[in-house]
């Protein structure tokens, strides 16, 4: 899936559209965990890892509403709230 956040740029083929364009790590799990909201309205659906590095480093990013009732999103904000904004800059 191809995807943008606002000065994200175009992440590439075969990952989840969380994932950043500068993070080489692999999706975890299924690509459609949850769907992440960026400031401006705009969703992602992303996988378990890719989902949680985008919450820890885009502001104003949230997961959608409906992600409550996912069994993996607590596992998102979990791991979300363990990371440093740009995980991939800093080799995590």
């Amino acid at each position: 899936m191809n995807g943008h956040i606002k000065g994200r740029g175009t992440v590439r083929v075969g990952r989840c559209a969380a994932a950043h364009a500068r993070d080489t790590t692999p999706c975890e799990g299924p690509a459609e965990t949850v769907t992440v909201i960026d400031a401006e309205g705009r969703e992602l659906i992303g996988c378990l890892h890719h989902s949680a590095r985008t919450l820890a480093s885009v502001a104003g990013t949230r997961l959608h509403p409906l992600a409550a009732l996912l069994p993996r999103a607590a596992d998102v904000y979990h791991r979300a709230a363990e990371l440093p904004p740009f995980a991939w800059e800093v080799g995590r």
